[in-house]
């Protein structure tokens, strides 16, 4: 994964919270999975426009992984950067990055992965990416990079 902020469509704001510190005074490792999946979920509501817990298909999440590059503390102010690696049949997999800022700049913490299955709301077997949902998705594909 890349680690520079202008590589990802969309950089959502996360704030730290009081809470989001350990004893050791820093934020907790476990805590950067939920800046994830609060800046994923958010982007998708402000993206379609609507309220996702409402649609028939519901994004579960399949697989998650980050890697540490620096260590965050309340009151940081973060950005996450999310763009999307693989839009499937009824997957999509992200691409994220959670930066600190720094005055004018962004420093990386971490970089991960998360992929959102979409199951059935009642039944819960895998179903297709809603429509609304795949459409603002498509908007954050970004094709693999060469070396």
């Amino acid at each position: 994964m890349t680690s520079s902020a202008q590589d990802y469509p969309v950089l959502w704001p996360v704030p730290t919270r009081w809470a989001d510190n350990d004893h050791y005074g820093h934020v907790n490792n476990v805590t950067y999975y939920s800046y994830f999946d609060t800046a994923v979920n958010a982007w998708l509501m402000h993206a379609t426009g609507t309220d996702i817990r409402d649609l028939p298909a519901i994004g579960v999440v399949a697989r998650t992984s980050c890697d540490f590059h620096g260590s965050l503390s309340f009151p940081d102010q973060l950005r996450v950067g999310l763009r999307i690696s693989r839009l499937g049949r009824s997957s999509i997999t992200y691409d994220l990055a959670i930066f600190r800022e720094t005055g004018q700049d962004l420093e990386l913490a971490a970089t991960g992965g998360f992929v959102h299955v979409y199951v059935d709301n009642e039944t819960r077997r895998s179903i297709e990416i809603p429509a609304v949902i795949r459409e603002a998705a498509a908007a954050l594909v970004v094709e693999p990079k060469t070396v």
